[in-house]
């Protein structure tokens, strides 16, 4: 008999290499609680997956059939860890549990009963590229955005239209709130939406939007299959539940109906993504929305020092709507967490370069290390400081595997072979032939669609002598295709025989780069059974490439990261930066609501809580605005109101910044007031026998004037051709003109 997992209170446990000793309290209760709505808010690093993969463990042991419990997570990856670790706690029969992406659990669903919604099984999942050509093609057959005609482009429509599906709002009311500026062409967007939704539905098509909008449609009283749908499972468990948006949270509720069983596990502290759709309210709203859910809090942190949490702490507590949480640790001892106030900022990069050198050298790797920022752009600085350092790094980020064109044109003939109806791949692929453009191409479509065997009709369809033969081989390539003999490694093999000439004349500037993509495409496709789960694989969570250009930096791949904060949700490091902490950047200009102020204080929490031994945090006193005028940047609000004693306060390094140790008591002006200069500049003095007034020769400059004593061993120096220039005297080699 299998020794249990959760031994009763009191109860000497079977012998077994887990138990409750494994948990802690919190993480016991919620482990253990089978029935009922609960709702779990789990602090950052408070280990909410060891929570979750107990819990599986639990249901099973418990006599909860596998397969009637469901799992949903935000990444692939994260369902088949909790399965595999819950797996190794128990035994293969956990492997039956159900879980994955609310999108993969959509389209496994949605293959076997979406008949009802007029689907056939083999539809194909479009990604955002097939999304914006069909968008496209209607966009040109209703005769809009001709020349010299205004209208939106592609890209912007299929972003209007899925935020309008992702934050259940009408057409016009989201035009209304997001994009004024487009009213008037809301009748020719509502056309546009109509003929897309009847384009998909007539060839076979899903788009991302389609898979959660038909689950919440196969759990609508418009049709008979809630009960089916909603009954095949006992128990549900979501992860990550404060990124879901209005549509996953009817799901979750529509699934639950009848039972209850439902354990959301989240943070309300880190609901950062709201632009992609996430709804803030669904995990407020969660208890209301279950009567008698059950709230177990997470508070015991296992990644961070007691100094980070407790600034990390504050940064939360000043939030306007929480699940109140105080996150504490056992690592009792470390370094206090340090706001730095740089001088601009190029100084702001010199001192997080500094001490990442410093670091560094003491032996913690740079992959150990993460520069973190708001923005994009607020590390455009950082990155020349760098790069003339020669300190590796990567920024995060960068085209996935499957956008990329020679792949796309890979996968559309993979995408023929699975369903035939698909036009938009169909088009594609005749498209690559040689004399062949869109007119013809849409006249062999028409031939062939509705054909009892397509690529039969293909064949023999009398094509011009300039491009029988591309059209044969074309032909005779996807019939080979069909052969139920082939794994879908051998498919792919058999396709790049026939491709690769096409390939070289397409891409014939860098198509020795593009190859390793295709070999990799070769390794990717060698771990599946069929080739329908790699289609779906590719649209639902498209597989990486090998390399993001950056794989020759660094010894062995240690490389600094710098990342933005999105995308550093759920990693962390042993020493973290955050940069560009001014009012006025952070938060961010854009944020004119109260709520969207609330959630760039998340975004900081955040940031804040990937440390783990060591947090810095830093802003420029001086930012340089598009017209070369500065204005002062005064530290963020979220930080600048907290208690003294959560942080140690450093003033710049080499420049001195008078107050700041006083909670930054300089005056704050407005992030648009423009100023010349520094305050800390002195009008007198002596910078180490360069006193105001000198007369001075730089290099590059040229001959100039000291201005002022910009703080120890800097001086301003006006140049006549270059206008006033900040040096610092260890670096400018300046050369003192004597009268």
């Amino acid at each position: 008999m299998q020794p249990s997992l959760f031994p009763s209170p009191g109860v000497s446990p079977a012998p077994s290499p887990v138990n409750r000793q494994v948990l802690n309290a919190s993480q016991f209760e919620a482990a253990t609680t089978v029935d009922g709505p609960v709702l779990v808010i789990a602090g950052a690093g408070s280990g909410k997956t060891r929570t979750l993969v107990y819990r599986v463990a639990h249901l099973v042991e418990s006599g909860v059939a596998p397969e009637k419990i469901l799992l949903l997570t935000f990444t692939r990856k994260a369902a088949e860890e909790m399965l595999s670790r819950a797996s190794g706690l128990l035994n293969d029969s956990v492997r039956h549990v159900t879980g994955g992406t609310f999108h993969a659990v959509a389209n496994k669903l949605l293959r076997r009963h979406g008949a009802g919604l007029g689907f056939a099984p083999n539809f194909t999942i479009l990604d955002q590229g097939d999304a914006e050509g069909i968008i496209n093609l209607i966009k040109s057959s209703l005769g809009l955005g001709a020349a010299g005609k205004r209208f939106p482009n592609k890209h912007t429509i299929v972003a209007v239209l899925s935020k309008s599906v992702n934050r259940s709002m009408a057409l016009a009311d989201l035009l209304d709130d997001q994009y004024p500026h487009l009213a008037d062409f809301a009748g020719d967007l509502r056309r546009i939406n109509e003929d897309y939704r009847k384009f998909k539905l007539e060839h076979g098509l899903m788009d991302y939007d389609d898979l959660l909008v038909n689950w919440q449609r196969l759990l609508s009283d418009e049709f008979d299959l809630r009960p089916t749908i909603a009954g095949l499972f006992s128990h549900i468990m979501v992860d990550e539940y404060q990124d879901t948006n209005q549509i996953q949270a009817a799901i979750v509720r529509g699934m639950a109906l009848d039972h209850h069983n439902v354990m959301v596990v989240g943070d309300d502290a880190q609901s950062i993504y709201s632009f992609r759709g996430a709804d803030f309210r669904n995990i407020m709203d969660f208890p209301a929305i279950f009567p008698h859910t059950r709230i177990i809090r997470l508070e015991e942190n296992y990644r961070s020092t007691q100094p980070i949490l407790s600034l990390t702490n504050g940064i939360i507590a000043q939030a306007t709507e929480k699940y109140t949480k105080q996150l504490f640790s056992t690592i009792t001892e470390g370094e206090p967490p340090v706001i730095h106030g740089a001088r601009d900022e190029a100084g702001q990069a010199r001192f997080v370069v500094d001490r990442i050198t410093a670091l560094h050298r003491q032996g913690i790797p740079l992959s150990d290390i993460a520069v973190l920022f708001r923005s994009g752009f607020h590390s455009y600085k950082l990155e020349l400081e760098l790069t003339n350092r020669q300190i590796p790094f990567e920024k995060r980020g960068g085209l996935k595997l499957t956008e990329s064109a020679h792949v796309k044109d890979v996968i559309a003939y993979l995408r023929v072979v699975t369903n035939p109806a698909d036009r938009l791949s169909w088009n594609r692929i005749l498209l690559l032939l040689d004399k062949v453009g869109p007119k013809t191409a849409r006249l062999v479509l028409d031939a062939v669609r509705g054909a009892e065997d397509p690529v039969a009709a293909l064949k023999a369809y009398p094509a011009g002598p300039g491009w029988k033969k591309g059209l044969h081989g074309l032909a005779d390539t996807l019939a080979s295709l069909h052969d139920p003999g082939l794994a879908p490694s051998g498919q792919l093999d058999l396709l790049l025989e026939y491709y690769r000439p096409l390939f070289e004349r397409i891409y014939y500037d860098d198509y020795p780069r593009r190859g390793s993509d295709l070999e990799h495409l070769r390794t990717i496709l060698a771990g599946y059974d069929t080739l329908q789960h790699f289609i779906d694989d590719t649209a639902l969570e498209p597989p990486q490439a090998a390399t993001d250009g950056t794989a020759d930096y660094g010894a062995g791949g240690d490389r600094l990261i710098l990342s933005t904060i999105h995308s550093a949700k759920g990693l962390e490091w042993d020493t973290v930066f955050v940069i560009h902490l001014a009012e006025g950047a952070f938060p961010s200009p854009q944020s004119f609501q109260p709520e969207q102020r609330e959630e760039e204080r998340r975004l900081l929490y955040v940031a804040a809580t990937r440390a783990k031994q060591r947090l810095y945090l830093t802003y420029p006193r001086e930012i340089m605005a598009v017209d070369r005028s500065y204005h002062h940047g005064a530290l963020t609000p979220f930080l600048a109101d907290l208690p003294a004693g959560l942080y140690r306060a450093e003033g710049g390094g080499d420049f001195a910044a008078p107050g700041f140790a006083d909670r930054c008591a300089t005056p704050r002006f407005p992030a648009s007031a423009s100023r010349s200069r520094s305050p800390v500049r002195q009008q007198g003095g002596d910078a180490d026998g360069f006193p105001v007034g000198t007369e001075v020769r730089h290099n590059f400059f040229g001959q100039g004037t000291v201005r002022a004593i910009a703080g120890p061993r800097t001086v301003e120096v006006f140049f006549p051709r270059h206008g006033v220039k900040t040096l610092h005297l260890d670096y400018a080699k300046l050369e003192r003109l004597d009268p």
